[in-house]
């Protein structure tokens, strides 16, 4: 072989690896439940799931309402994620930790996170990522990705401590195009860190599609380059998530090393209460994700079960109103002690010209709607 011959290009197609990732599914979108999968979870246990998920619902749409009567700023909606969340934060321990993203309102709140806070941190104040209830718990993180590398340091901490533990760590597809998620992976493949990474795929990041931000066919396969276990899961089965993350996590704690999650779901609504998702993809998509959605499946199985009933269903319905109106108060009661402006105090260690005229410019503009809003809100 002459020289030059031997750094010819490799004809990609002599490397391609065909993965067949059949998607893990407990129960179907008709109801069908493989018993052969079906985890071993009590009536308890299983109505703690869906009443978080139902509460979690129930918070998306309270908050787009009072964003809508400005009593609450820009946040992302997580209806349709509610499965995909709950059903990976049940399976963790108390030791274990959760480390998530901005889109996992339900998995917070399995963790006890207050309803209150996660109100008060949308609106704008750091407080409300404050939740020392939820013990193993993270802040909030907005950055998208960064998060995939605190969740490794934390594990790889437990690791080298003989900890018994493992992460959690919730992300969303278009953060596997980022260069966090790369970093994070690797290290937690040459570390074997006691991590799963949890990609939620809701098909949209803001208004790109999965198909323009990766050429791979599944973002799980992503998980072959580091050697590491990948499993691909029905979204919008809980069921389905949970095992799937009690294996990882099991695995995890006895030595296993890293595993990605695919849960494949559907963003139902906005990606935030500032988007307009009707620019970017059709209704009859959407209506054809809202007939597989995860409370409606989740609520069948119980009934199939006979532990749910439509009598169950209104008190439950009844008590979750009133748990949020309840959060809804308490956190805008802590919102009338805090000082508005008061972000602006902690951009710099001393106070600089650029952010005194950002916080004179902030209280101006809050002061003029104000006096144009109604008395009543409604």
């Amino acid at each position: 072989m002459a020289p030059r011959d031997r750094f010819k290009a490799v004809d990609p197609e002599s490397v391609t690896i065909h993965l067949e990732l059949p998607m893990l599914q407990v129960v179907s979108e008709r109801g069908e439940v493989d018993e052969a999968l079906e985890p071993n979870l009590s009536a308890a246990q299983l109505l703690r799931l869906y009443r978080t998920m139902v509460l979690a619902r129930f918070a998306d749409e309270r908050m787009l309402k009072l964003q809508l009567q400005g009593r609450m700023g820009t946040f992302p909606l997580c209806t349709g994620h509610e499965a995909a969340v709950c059903g990976a934060a049940l399976a963790l321990r108390e030791t274990d930790w959760y480390v998530g993203a901005y889109r996992d309102l339900g998995g917070r709140l399995l963790r006890g996170e207050p309803l209150a806070n996660y109100l008060l941190f949308w609106a704008g104040y750091e407080e409300g990522n404050v939740s020392p209830e939820a013990g193993r718990t993270l802040p909030t993180s907005v950055i998208v990705g960064s998060q995939t590398l605190h969740a490794v340091g934390l594990a790889y901490a437990m690791k080298y401590r003989g900890q018994d533990s493992a992460v959690l760590t919730v992300l969303g597809d278009g953060a596997t195009s980022g260069g966090d998620f790369h970093e994070a992976m690797n290290f937690a493949g040459v570390w074997q860190a006691p991590v799963v990474f949890h990609c939620v795929n809701n098909q949209w990041a803001i208004s790109l599609p999965v198909h323009r931000q990766t050429h791979s066919r599944t973002i799980a396969q992503k998980a072959v380059a580091y050697d590491m276990p990948c499993v691909r899961v029905d979204g919008n089965d809980a069921l389905a998530v949970y095992r799937a993350t009690l294996e990882a996590l099991e695995r995890a704690r006895g030595g296993g090393g890293p595993t990605l999650i695919e849960a494949v779901t559907y963003r139902l609504t906005m990606h935030t209460s500032a988007d307009d998702p009707t620019r970017y993809r059709s209704e009859a998509e959407v209506q054809s994700w809202w007939q597989r959605e995860p409370i409606a499946r989740f609520r069948a199985y119980l009934e199939n079960k006979g532990i749910w009933d439509d009598a169950r269903q209104a008190l439950l319905e009844a008590e979750i109103r009133n748990e949020v109106d309840a959060a809804v108060r308490e956190f805008e009661a802590r919102t009338a002690e805090l000082p508005i402006d008061g972000q602006f105090d902690h951009v710099f260690g001393s106070s600089h010209p650029r952010t005194c005229e950002q916080r004179d410019q902030f209280l101006e503009e809050t002061r003029r709607e104000c006096a144009d809003a109604p008395a009543d809100h409604g």
